[in-house]
């Protein structure tokens, strides 16, 4: 399918001030990128939304960080899952609630993106823990999170564009891959620089489709890594077939074994069916 050139044009010039980085979340990621700021702000950012304080402690006491003593507080959850850790929780949990709409077919594929995203953001985790990398375990974990934060942009701003009239557009399921697959990763580094986010992590945004890519950039490395199986365990919009994962480069780079390549479809595929 084509994409309309009057669409292309409109999309490009949509406002960046569309509703796609939570407040808090933003705040958070300024706050970390601040090399003088203090876990008190971050614990403060987020005990001013007690419905946000819960979802935290909940993503904290799950599965995924089993066999570690229960969390009363978030203060207790820094202690156990350190600042970073729980600032991604929190980043994570207030982006949430950025993946809805009252339109139903743009709700279920924001909810499919919201899927992906989480589970990339822990898959990108749990790779960093197990192949060497325990240092970048929290930068990896919202490298999976922000990935394809174009995707959610260009989501918003058609929905905009349709019911504005600004363009005519009808959001077809097939349109909407057609955008995100051409569109994405340039509009994706747009916003990061438009938010001043950490150059980290739009170096993520801008090379983890590349074809070419810096082999030593361990956190851009697991991130493409991460992605290509959302597609193996069926947490992908990318309606492309499937290649067979041993030939990816990604993970010999990573020096990971066939176990390893295994734990963490399991991993991912924990996040199916998952709601917001």
């Amino acid at each position: 399918m084509t994409i309309p050139l009057d669409l292309k044009n409109a999309l490009s010039i949509q406002p960046i001030d569309l509703p796609i980085f939570h407040p808090v979340a933003l705040k958070i990621i300024l706050i970390n990128s601040d090399p003088y700021s203090d876990i008190k702000d971050i614990i403060r950012e987020i005990n001013e939304d007690p419905s946000l304080a819960a979802q935290v402690l909940k993503m904290a006491n799950s599965s995924a960080y089993i066999g570690l003593i229960e969390a009363q507080t978030i203060k207790d959850a820094v202690i156990r899952l350190g600042s970073r850790q729980i600032s991604s929780l929190a980043i994570a949990a207030s982006q949430a609630s950025m993946h809805t709409s009252n339109n139903i077919a743009v709700n279920n594929i924001m909810l499919e993106l919201w899927q992906h995203s989480l589970a990339c953001a822990l898959g990108c985790w749990w790779v960093a823990r197990n192949s060497g990398h325990q240092s970048i375990v929290d930068h990896a974990y919202l490298g999976g999170l922000l990935h394809d934060i174009g995707k959610l942009y260009l989501l918003k701003a058609m929905e905009r564009l349709e019911q504005t009239k600004e363009a005519r557009i009808t959001l077809e399921r097939d349109l909407i891959l057609e955008v995100f697959s051409e569109m994405h990763v340039e509009q994706g580094c747009r916003i990061m620089d438009h938010w001043n986010v950490p150059t980290i992590y739009r170096l993520i945004v801008a090379n983890h489709h590349a074809k070419q890519f810096d082999h030593v950039d361990s956190l851009l490395t697991i991130v493409r890594l991460v992605n290509f199986y959302s597609r193996k365990v069926k947490l992908s919009l990318n309606p492309e077939p499937i290649l067979t994962a041993n030939i990816l480069p990604e993970i010999d780079l990573l020096d990971m074994d066939e176990s390893q390549c295994e734990k963490l479809e399991i991993v991912m595929a924990g996040y199916h069916d998952i709601s917001i």
